[in-house]
């Protein structure tokens, strides 16, 4: 947990950027009957009933100082999904960082293993050789900021019936072009005296 702590104070570097990463299924629903417009003193109605459509996944990737996150939305969330993410984050993101600190949860998936199951060896350790990985401790994945711009994406996009991968992507992209247009960052308060004090029961007791 300190580690993840320490890592979001650091002062902010082009070269050493810390980049948050998570990942979250959607579930898209279909109309049964179409949804009747708004009237002259009536509101708009949507039938409660619904179709499933199947699911997809986003994975985010924010970096809080600089005000900026990308979401990709894929059919899977496999290991080879993480490597070619990864991939992206390196080479079309920050081609220019010589160490991205990637702060994510401890999911098997998200371990360099899922790069060699991808990538050659060769690509996979040159991939490797960018990525600083920062883990967020068992049942303490709130620690990620990347689950909190899922959370308000959830909010200020995805609260309503999506019905195909396609249309949720178009949202998402018109969602995050708009936000990372404001710069807007998540205002983070966890410093390492609150968790301390907060979380003092999880310390182990050190008798003098």
């Amino acid at each position: 947990m300190e580690d993840v702590i320490r890592t979001y104070v650091l002062p902010y570097d082009p070269r050493r950027p810390v980049v948050c990463f998570d990942e979250a299924s959607k579930q898209l629903f279909g109309e049964v009957r179409p949804a009747e417009r708004p009237r002259p003193g009536k509101a708009a109605r949507q039938d409660y009933e619904y179709e499933r459509k199947g699911t997809c996944n986003q994975f985010m990737m924010c970096e809080p100082l600089r005000g900026w996150r990308h979401v990709k939305v894929t059919d899977r969330r496999t290991r080879l999904d993480y490597a070619e993410c990864v991939k992206e984050l390196v080479d079309v993101h920050y081609p220019q960082a010589e160490k991205i600190l990637l702060v994510q949860d401890n999911l098997n998936t998200h371990s360099g293993g899922s790069l060699y199951e991808r990538f050659t060896p060769q690509e996979a350790l040159r991939l490797l050789e960018r990525i600083e990985f920062h883990y967020t401790p068992k049942h303490g994945s709130w620690l990620n900021m990347a689950e909190t711009e899922i959370g308000i994406m959830g909010k200020q996009c995805l609260d309503r019936r999506l019905d195909c991968q396609t249309k949720l992507a178009s949202e998402v992209a018109a969602w995050e072009s708009k936000r990372n247009e404001r710069k807007a960052r998540i205002h983070w308060t966890f410093t390492l005296a609150v968790a301390r004090q907060k979380l003092r029961k999880l310390y182990p007791s050190i008798e003098a």
